[in-house]
């Protein structure tokens, strides 16, 4: 796949098949969009080609502009970092991928000089496919509306993708945010097509969890945008260099230990006991445990985490079973 973060990259071609938007998450929605852009482009002899942003949108328009700069900013949870991204819609067969530097001057650009300008004179276009809530532009200003009248304007055509529905639920990126932050990793995967994960290096910590028996890698975030499950114990398979491995993640604040500690995310591997500090892992959350308590020892938190242990087996057992 060519990634492009400029016009000036991608020859014009009016055969190409395009769909523009944010795809965080590239979830199941976003899968059948995708994979309809990449089969039509075939079918055409074209090419297929995603348009999306970086930053993230709401990075910018949550910022309020004044005569010194842009200040504040609404804080983004992002469900795929860039690369990540970048990486789905690869592996979906996508040819073409432009990455619009999101800007606040670009926010404000109407959404008629963007088409006109972007995609019919910079790409070409022959087909633009979009979800059914598909809205762009200034202050999202249009809908499926106003790109029909710039298809029927410009010579292309319009396909909506209707709404995907799991189990009587609509597929969003904001509902598997919601599952996220409740715990249900499971649901939140169910919607992702794919387990949930991410990625950081494992960094020292007070290695008060090797002193309790159960020695912990905690992470540290290679993207801290990227959202993470809701506090809570969690299992989990880890990947270290290309291997995975079974085991627990432990999201929270410590409160059996201290009163204001920031959030950490600490992993647990069964029967696994190497020294891994300075590596990259990755983590794909499997099922929800337990949420996070507070202990009135250390002997008591002890007794929980192997209790956690076994649920965390038996979940596996399941999965695996299923």
């Amino acid at each position: 796949m060519k990634v492009a973060n400029s016009l000036s990259e991608i020859p014009h071609d009016q055969n190409s098949v395009v769909s523009v938007g944010t795809f965080d998450g590239v979830h199941l929605a976003h899968r059948k969009i995708i994979k309809e852009v990449v089969q039509r482009g075939q079918e055409r002899n074209g090419r297929s080609v995603i348009v999306t942003f970086n930053p993230h949108p709401k990075e910018v328009v949550g910022k309020t502009r004044s005569d010194d700069g842009l200040h504040g900013s609404q804080p983004v949870e992002l469900l795929t970092t860039h690369d990540e991204k970048l990486k789905l819609l690869a592996d979906l067969g996508v040819n073409v991928t432009f990455v619009v530097p999101f800007t606040y001057e670009f926010s404000r650009r109407p959404f008629r000089d963007f088409y006109a300008h972007d995609i019919v004179d910079g790409i070409g276009v022959g087909e633009v496919i979009e979800g059914y809530d598909h809205g762009f532009g200034r202050d999202r200003e249009a809908g499926l509306a106003q790109l029909l009248e710039l298809g029927r304007e410009f010579g292309f055509s319009v396909v909506a993708e209707k709404q995907f529905m799991i189990n009587g639920t609509a597929v969003s990126s904001s509902q598997i945010r919601a599952y996220l932050s409740e715990g249900d990793v499971a649901k939140a995967s169910d919607m992702l097509g794919r387990r949930y994960a991410f990625s950081g290096v494992v960094v020292r910590g007070d290695r008060r969890g090797r002193e309790l028996g159960f020695p912990t890698a905690n992470l540290a975030l290679n993207d801290r945008r990227k959202m993470l499950p809701g506090n809570g114990v969690y299992a989990v398979v880890a990947i270290l260099d290309g291997t995975e491995y079974r085991g627990l993640m432990s999201i929270g604040v410590l409160p059996t230990f201290f009163d204001n500690h920031e959030k950490v995310c600490e992993v647990f591997l069964f029967d696994f006991d190497k020294d891994i500090y300075g590596k990259t892992m990755t983590v794909e959350c499997v099922g929800w445990i337990r949420g996070e308590k507070k202990f009135q020892s250390a002997e008591e938190l002890v007794k929980e985490m192997g209790e956690d242990t076994a649920r965390g087996k038996r979940i596996f057992e399941n999965v695996v079973s299923s």
